[in-house]
Order: C-alpha cells, then sequence, then structure tokens
C-alpha cells in the first residue's frame, strides 16, 4: 500500500470490498478467503497463491499450542490398536496419554511402547515379530496373558503321542471337539480361544511358557477342516519345540490355504497336520480309485473307512484342486460354538476381565 500509495478505504474500492473487510485483514483478525486472495493479486500484480500462503504463515507464526500430549497420543496408537482394545475390554477406556501408556507397558509386559515390541515366545529366548501388525501383535500379548491364567498338568514329551491319537479320534465327530482343551491339558499344553480384532489374519500360534507349551487359534473361518488343520499344525509344532505365529492358513473361501513360502519348520508342521488327520497313502488310493468323481456316498464311505469327519476329506480334495470349492461344501460344518463351549475364550460375546 505504501508503495502504491494507497490507503485502506482506496484498497476496499479497487478490490470490490468493505472497509470492515481490509480493516479486519490488516488487524489480523480475518482470515484471507480464496476470492479476496484473487482480489489482491490482480490489485498488487502477484499471485493468489501468494497471498494464501502469507496468511497461512502468519497464521502459523500466532499459534501457540502445546502439541506434547498430540505427539504422545499419535506415538500410543501407533503402537496399538487402541480402540479395538478397548472395545474388547482388553484395556480400560480413555483417552488419557498417561493412563493409556501405562495401561500398554502393563499389557505388553515393557516399558517401551514406541519401538518394535517383541514378543517372548520361547523359554530365556525373545524374538521379533516384524511382519505382524500392530493388531496382530497385540492379540498375540493378549493369548499369552490368558495363557498364564490356565492351569494344566505338567508338560511331557512322553505324552504327546497319546495325545495326538486322541485328538485323530475326536476329529470324526463336531461335537467331540468340546474335549480337545481337556485333553490338552492332560499333556501339559494350554489352549485358548481368542476372537481377531480387525487387521489379525492370524490363525494360529504356538509359544512357551517357562513351564510349558500354549496353542492359541482364534478359529477366523468356522469351518471342520481348517479348524483341525490349523490345531493339528500347531500341536505338530509342539511335537518339534518350535514356536510360531501362523498366519493365513486357512482362507474363507478355499478352507486349508497353506502359504506357499514355508521354511522347514512350517513344511514338517504342514505335512505332520495333514498326515494325522488322512495317512498320505490311504488319501492318495481313494483319489485314485473315486477321482474325477467324487460323490457323496463315496466320501462318507471313506469317512467311516478312515474314522475321520467327511468334512475334512472335502477339504484335502479342496486343497488338492480335486474338487471346486463349492462341491460338498454341505460337509463343511462349523465347530466354533463347540470348541468354544470348553476351553478358555475370549470374543464372541464371552467377556474376559482385563486383569484375568
Amino acid at each position: 500500500m505504501e508503495a502504491k500509495g494507497w490507503t485502506q478505504d482506496e484498497v476496499a474500492t479497487i478490490t470490490g470490498s468493505s472497509r470492515q473487510t481490509i480493516y479486519s485483514i490488516m488487524a489480523g483478525r480475518s482470515n484471507i478467503s480464496p476470492e479476496m486472495a484473487v482480489a489482491l493479486a490482480a490489485a498488487f500484480g502477484n499471485t493468489p497463491e501468494e497471498w494464501l500462503q502469507w496468511d497461512g504463515l502468519y497464521r502459523l507464526s500466532m499459534a501457540d499450542k502445546d502439541v506434547s500430549e498430540v505427539e504422545r497420543l499419535a506415538r500410543i496408537y501407533e503402537a496399538a490398536p487402541i480402540r479395538d482394545m478397548q472395545k474388547r475390554g482388553w484395556i480400560e477406556p480413555t483417552i488419557d496419554p498417561v493412563e493409556l501408556e501405562s495401561q500398554l507397558k502393563t499389557f505388553f509386559a515393557s516399558d517401551l511402547i514406541d519401538g518394535d515390541i517383541s514378543f517372548p515366545i520361547a523359554p530365556r529366548r525373545t524374538v521379533k515379530l516384524p511382519k505382524l501388525t500392530s493388531a496382530e501383535k497385540a492379540w498375540c500379548f493378549r493369548a499369552k496373558q490368558l495363557s498364564e491364567t490356565l492351569i494344566v498338568d505338567s508338560f511331557s514329551t512322553k505324552k504327546l503321542d497319546k495325545a495326538e491319537k486322541r485328538l485323530r479320534e475326536l476329529a470324526a465327530f463336531p461335537k467331540e471337539a468340546r474335549h480337545i482343551a481337556k485333553v490338552l491339558a492332560g499333556c501339559g499344553i494350554r489352549f485358548l480361544i481368542v476372537e481377531p480384532i480387525p487387521n489379525v489374519k492370524i490363525d494360529g500360534a504356538t509359544f512357551w511358557l517357562k513351564d510349558g507349551p500354549v496353542i492359541a487359534m482364534s478359529i477366523r473361518y468356522d469351518r471342520i477342516d481348517g479348524f483341525w488343520f490349523t490345531l493339528m499344525h500347531e500341536f505338530a509344532h509342539v511335537i518339534h519345540g518350535d514356536a510360531s505365529v501362523d498366519a493365513d492358513l486357512v482362507d474363507g473361501v478355499k478352507g486349508i490355504a497353506v502359504r506357499l513360502e514355508e521354511d522347514g519348520a512350517e513344511r514338517l508342521a504342514n505335512e505332520r497336520a495333514s498326515t494325522s488327520m488322512i495317512p498320505a497313502a490311504e488319501l492318495q488310493s481313494f483319489i485314485r480309485r473315486v477321482g474325477p468323481l467324487y460323490q457323496r456316498e463315496r466320501i462318507v464311505q471313506f469317512a467311516h473307512k478312515t474314522k475321520i469327519h467327511p468334512g475334512i476329506i472335502v477339504g484335502q480334495l479342496q486343497y488338492r484342486k480335486e474338487i471346486g470349492y463349492s462341491a460338498l461344501r454341505e460337509f463343511l460344518v462349523k465347530v466354533r460354538e463347540i470348541v468354544t463351549s470348553t476351553a478358555l475364550t475370549d470374543g464372541w460375546n464371552q467377556i474376559v476381565t482385563p486383569g484375568a
């Protein structure tokens, strides 16, 4: 204005604005709107973008807000799925950053929540889980937290063969799944179910406390073939002395959907899980004799012969692409309600207190 020799009234006249608008802008009481930026640029010979940028910089220079709490909350929400954990009762509802941080330190059993939280999965051995989301880490820690409340017999590897045979017997009838927790407890294995929260793709996990192993399952997809494959896969990890967090073992449509890239421990667990349900030689013989026309009656006959549920046979055939994923789905019965009726369960309206 000094360079042009204009007064505020003249600027108001030139830009077609009221005197009050120009006064308010110069006093810092009003922002420069996009329309005013265009008018001022036309009057003074520069660009609208410059006026908007100057106005924004001025507003920022006048801002006087303590953002330390914002930064702290951002770190907390990045470390864990706070809302989902609160909905499930894993932590208490609060937005106070000090209280939230204290709760997370207790939940994760760590004084640090900013970095890559590590998950202890074997005695005297701690490993990081670099590929897991914050939600999946929370699921693992919840499973560990609850598993420590379970009371089981002393763990003994000598009991595992008998337990494996007993589990195989239970797989013949869906209702018999209610005995799984008791069978595993008898050989010293803690067994529990934790419903997944959003962004959790874990089907099962095997980890070790000081006095024995834990098998945790999510039952993301409620179908008998996927459930038993995952259970026996985790049981195989116990037999082999492994610790593992297994994601995407089961697909909602395809059933068994084992990862293509597997390390040695996972491959052995997959093989044992499959053959423990149906011996490989018997399944191959059945495929040669019956395929590619797998009639319901033949599936049932083979199930009676091998003393296994026909849904498990159908799942194996689907995985081997002997039949389509839409075929014989009436055999793929649900087992979640049966299993959760006797196993320690967090989810599906079964409430476990945060301190449990």
